[in-house]
């Protein structure tokens, strides 16, 4: 049987077809090359395809859709500034028995996570979760990601890598590594900088600077529980586990002593973050209302947060205090284990 392909902005058939839509989003076709580079997929799983034999004593066997969820950049090159698109999103394959093989796929449909999840629905039920949208819709979500971004403020640090899982409606999910870092307490984030720049001094700490603040007190005042900021230090590289690695020699032997008695060394194991970005002032107000947008975000989209990480907010900032620029903020939220369909 023929073979067709559906995504949000393409519908094909055949097998030819199906292959020239490839190679040009690879650059591996004229038209690719003047467009496209840097393309590239990860693939995060891969289920279903369970083999189910009908219950009318026909005996008939049919095999079960197969889903995979994935990850895709690609940089479009034509334009000067070289924006890089991104979607992650799910493809269901249709599978038909018979034929050389014994089973072929007949059909891939393709939806993206910031467009085609239904509010409301179970995040590990695809079928339901996923449905068509308008073309237009498609083509809007990907003109926005080919805009000028303007002058972005340089980060302060090298940042700590993730794999980014979902770029969904307003957020994102990405899974950290293990790592290993500082903190201590603070009354003011220049404060907060200032100690633990001075710490670690020769460590060479990472972006982004990770700030704790309770819901009992006000971001920048001195009430309530006391506020954390963290650096990270150290990150766990593929194949080293989900743990976090040991601190660097030097922070074990200062923190928690003479002048560094506030200096603690923090670890946090592999995870699985929701993140939404802010560009206003890390105030308050804001921060608390990007923490409720973002909390309201991942309930209509069946994910669900760590238990009580209502009682805080976690916010996060990339560039050097008082630097120029379009600043780069976040808001980010654990989600629960169970609690996301990866």
């Amino acid at each position: 049987p023929d073979v067709t392909f559906t995504d949000p902005m393409t519908s094909l058939s055949g097998v030819d077809s199906y292959r020239k839509n490839v190679d040009m989003l690879a650059g591996r076709t004229l038209m690719g090359k003047v467009l496209f580079e840097g393309a590239g997929i990860n693939l995060h799983s891969v289920t279903g395809g369970e083999i189910i034999v009908t219950d009318d004593n026909s005996n008939t066997v049919r095999v079960d859709d197969i889903v995979t969820r994935w990850t895709l950049r690609l940089t479009a090159k034509v334009l000067p500034w070289s924006p890089e698109a991104v979607f992650s999103g799910v493809s269901v394959y249709n599978i038909a028995v018979g034929g050389k093989e014994g089973l072929s796929i007949v059909g891939q449909t393709d939806y993206w996570d910031s467009i085609n999840i239904q509010p409301d629905t179970s995040s590990t039920n695809v079928k339901q979760q996923y449905k068509t949208v308008p073309k237009n819709i498609a083509v809007s979500d990907f003109l926005a990601q080919l805009a000028p971004t303007g002058f972005l403020a340089p980060t302060a640090a090298p940042e700590m890598p993730y794999l980014l899982l979902r770029r969904g409606d307003g957020y994102e999910l990405r899974k950290y590594p293990g790592f290993v870092g500082v903190e201590t307490p603070y009354m003011r984030r220049d404060y907060g900088f200032g100690s633990l720049g001075a710490f670690s001094k020769g460590m060479n700490p990472l972006a982004p600077s990770m700030c704790k603040v309770y819901n009992d007190d006000n971001v920048d005042d001195g009430d309530g529980k006391e506020k954390m900021m963290m650096w990270p230090l150290k990150f766990a590289f593929p194949g080293e586990g989900t743990d976090a690695p040991p601190a660097p020699p030097a922070a074990i032997e200062k923190a928690g002593s003479g002048q560094w008695a506030s200096v603690n060394i923090m670890s946090q194991p592999e995870r699985i973050v929701a993140i939404r970005a802010f560009e206003d002032a890390a105030m308050g107000p804001v921060v608390r209302n990007c923490d409720r947008e973002l909390r309201a975000m991942l309930k209509r989209d069946g994910l669900e947060a760590e238990d009580g990480s209502d009682q805080f907010v976690v916010f996060t900032q990339y560039d050097a205090v008082h630097s120029m620029g379009k600043r780069r903020s976040e808001v980010w939220i654990d989600l629960k284990d169970g609690g996301h369909p990866f």
